[in-house]
């Protein structure tokens, strides 16, 4: 499986997992739930992003992440900007910055081995009641290794029509979603081929 991690010594390389994710699971819920202001959001994004720095990451990671959440950024921030108000577009828009590349710095410093069996061990008690926790682990797993791996495809799609003089627009979403599937039915074969679906 095609995934964002990256090698690394720091401190946060070598967390377990269990504990990061509940680490980074609290910064999330802390920063979703503490009441904010501009102050507070632009501290607590720039937290994050000096977590990227603590990681030994170079800042051009944390650009990429960021430029990944550029259309996010733009349809939320102007709606909001719009809508209600320069300062709450600009709380929402950060708050969810800060939380996305929370959950990026996550996959980035986890090898998903590890992330799946800490998911794994979560879901083990959920069994008595019926429930699949292999089949959930595996499909949370791959949700969390599609979102770059669409990313990628797009970013692809998005350069090659570009090089061919191709104007942006609805039709160009085709490529895109012809990729997909096919990296969808190629990720299914190698399940299948592994007796895991």
């Amino acid at each position: 499986m095609i995934q964002s991690y990256r090698s690394g010594a720091s401190i946060v390389h070598r967390m377990p997992a269990g504990l990061k994710l509940a680490l980074f699971a609290a910064l999330a819920l802390v920063s979703s739930a503490y009441p904010h202001d501009g102050w507070s959001v632009t501290v607590s994004l720039l937290v994050v992003c000096m977590l990227y720095l603590v990681a030994g990451l170079p800042v051009k990671v944390v650009s990429v992440e960021m430029w990944r959440l550029r259309w996010l950024v733009l349809v939320l921030g102007s709606a909001l900007w719009i809508f209600v108000s320069p300062l709450t577009a600009w709380i929402s828009t950060a708050r969810v910055v800060s939380l996305l590349l929370l959950a990026a710095l996550l996959t980035i410093t986890t090898r998903m081995g590890d992330l799946l069996a800490v998911l794994h061990r979560m879901l083990r008690p959920l069994r008595r009641l019926g429930v699949d926790a292999d089949a959930i682990a595996m499909t949370i797993s791959l949700t969390l290794t599609m979102v770059p791996v669409v990313a990628g495809f797009a970013q692809a799609v998005g350069d090659a029509q570009r090089a061919r003089g191709i104007r942006l627009g609805p039709r160009t979403a085709v490529p895109l979603m012809v990729r997909t599937l096919r990296h969808a039915d190629e990720v299914g074969d190698a399940l299948a081929a592994r007796g895991l679906v």
